[in-house]
């Protein structure tokens, strides 16, 4: 049940917008560099926020941007017939500090350092299983229960609603409750696309 299967659609709703970076001249390393960097001022906005609080809804909003502007520099590349490999890996370098980035704030917030670091270790292993299936040979994987799609949507979704009201729940916030699906669903995912990757090296005899 990931989102990144409809990257396809979303690059058609984006289709307008794509015209918009070209002619305003942006090419697609500078939208990643946007993208990073509000990836990275949501970080501090959710580091900042203590329980319910409006830090959370800027947070949210400014994560939103990040995965429009994630999917924009992509489409803005094919659109400009500059998709290169080194920018699709300045892209993935730009995408892990962000994740980075947004999982410690998270915990910094809610004051959950312990859980934070196994949460960031699943996001980080969901994306690295998931090229390093590309880098012996495979197509990228993008399967599994929570790819980085799902993930940004799931912190839009729990920011914002914690920014009106973040109850606790069995000691745990909305936002703390986060962090343990990331820890858990992204090691499993991670797991997920180890399998995908070796059951099709296997089929291929390597």
């Amino acid at each position: 049940m990931t989102l990144d299967q409809y990257r396809s659609t979303a690059d058609r709703i984006l289709d307008p917008f794509v015209g918009v970076a070209a002619r305003a001249g942006l090419t697609p390393n500078a939208v990643s560099l946007i993208a990073f960097l509000l990836a990275g001022a949501a970080g501090v906005a959710y580091g900042l926020a203590a329980g319910a609080s409006l830090w959370y809804l800027l947070g949210a909003v400014l994560v939103g941007l990040n995965g429009a502007l994630d999917l924009l520099d992509g489409a803005l590349a094919r659109r400009l017939d500059t998709d290169s490999a080194a920018g699709d890996f300045l892209d993935h370098v730009f995408d892990r500090y962000a994740d980075i980035i947004l999982v410690i704030g998270l915990a910094v917030g809610v004051d959950r350092p312990v859980l934070g670091l196994v949460a960031v270790s699943g996001v980080f292993m969901t994306s690295y299983l998931g090229t390093q299936a590309q880098a012996v040979g495979l197509d990228r994987v993008y399967g599994g229960l929570l790819g980085r799609a799902d993930r940004l949507a799931l912190i839009g979704i729990v920011t914002f609603v914690g920014a009106f009201a973040n109850p606790s729940v069995v000691g745990l916030s909305l936002v703390g409750w986060l962090l343990v699906v990331f820890a858990v669903v992204g090691h499993f995912t991670a797991l997920q696309r180890c399998y995908y990757a070796l059951v099709a090296l296997s089929a291929d005899g390597r």
